[in-house]
């Protein structure tokens, strides 16, 4: 073995001393080429870049697909987040929009109240049906307004349409309405243009009738009703209805507001104004400047009260 392998030991180490001596001098060169002549490695480089551009595209490929997937997870990640906060989102807008479509209702129920007009001067209590405690014969509602409110029996109760009744009862968050229907209800009211007076009564009908109305009366079907102020329960000039002509010949009254359809409701604290001012003499029956300066004549100045040595005289006498 020892013989054998003693040939080969000096050939390797002149190998190795060939190879580096060749690569020095190659570096040298490359060196020293690179300096003096830029050209040609630069030329030399674009073609080991050339060369090598496809092996490195391909070395680049497992790379690019592992970098793809790892950007589609962290996406995906993204989505799932992202979805679920847009539920969460999608959820408030749609309590919100729950929340703006009741409030678009109310303020268009409260702006439709507003359409009677009434006397600025009245105050009003604003309320909502909240029951109807009617029956066969008896046409009421409650509404969630009281004494509370200052709500009391008598007070006038309008909608959006006109009017619709009477408070007939109260508690301290809750009265009873007595409907124009109803056939206890007997309100005074004037036909207009005309001007002519009548009572409207109900009868739990769909449409009161007028009584007491005028014979001859300058009426006609589709005339405006409103109230009178008789008595001076409720005010007057409130829209009631129109006249309608039924089957059977007589004059009624369609209402504007419909009970179908009652919602919110003002309650007018209409107060009959009781105090009025002394009235004034006209100016012919008044005194005159000078006159009224002067003793006016009365009985009871015309004659002096006897003194006590007037009457102590008449005595001795």
């Amino acid at each position: 073995m020892d013989q054998t392998n003693r040939p080969a030991l000096p050939i390797r180490d002149v190998s190795g001393r060939v190879s580096l001596i060749f690569m020095v001098t190659l570096a040298a060169a490359l060196l020293l080429l690179g300096r003096a002549e830029t050209y040609v490695v630069d030329r030399a480089r674009q073609v080991v870049t050339d060369l090598a551009a496809p092996l490195l595209e391909l070395a680049s490929r497992p790379v690019s697909a592992a970098r793809r997937v790892v950007e589609s997870t962290d996406q995906y990640a993204y989505v799932f987040d992202e979805n679920e906060r847009l539920r969460e989102e999608n959820a408030r807008l749609l309590a919100w929009k729950e929340a703006a479509l009741k409030l678009e209702a109310k303020v268009a129920r409260f702006e439709a109240l507003l359409n009677v007009q009434v006397d600025p001067s009245i105050g009003y209590v604003t309320g909502r049906v909240v029951g109807d405690s009617g029956g066969p014969f008896v046409e009421t509602i409650i509404a969630n307004v009281g004494s509370n409110q200052d709500v009391e029996s008598g007070q006038a109760v309008i909608d959006s349409d006109g009017l619709i009744g009477r408070i007939v009862a109260t508690g301290p968050d809750a009265s009873r309405i007595l409907l124009l229907t109803d056939l206890n209800s007997r309100v005074p009211i004037v036909v207009e243009p005309s001007q002519t007076r009548a009572v409207l009564a109900g009868d739990n009908s769909v449409w009161p009738r007028l009584e007491f109305l005028p014979a001859l009366a300058p009426i006609s079907v589709g005339d405006r009703v409103v109230t009178s102020g008789d008595g001076g329960l409720l005010p007057p000039g409130l829209p009631i209805g129109t006249l309608v002509e039924t089957a059977d010949g007589f004059l009624r009254v369609q209402t504007f507001s419909d009970r179908s359809r009652l919602d919110m409701i003002r309650v007018l604290q209409y107060e009959f104004p009781r105090e009025i001012d002394v009235q004034d003499a006209p100016t012919a029956l008044q005194p005159v400047a000078s006159e009224s300066e002067g003793p006016a004549p009365s009985a009871s100045t015309s004659a002096p009260a006897p003194t006590a040595e007037a009457t102590a005289a008449e005595g001795g006498t």
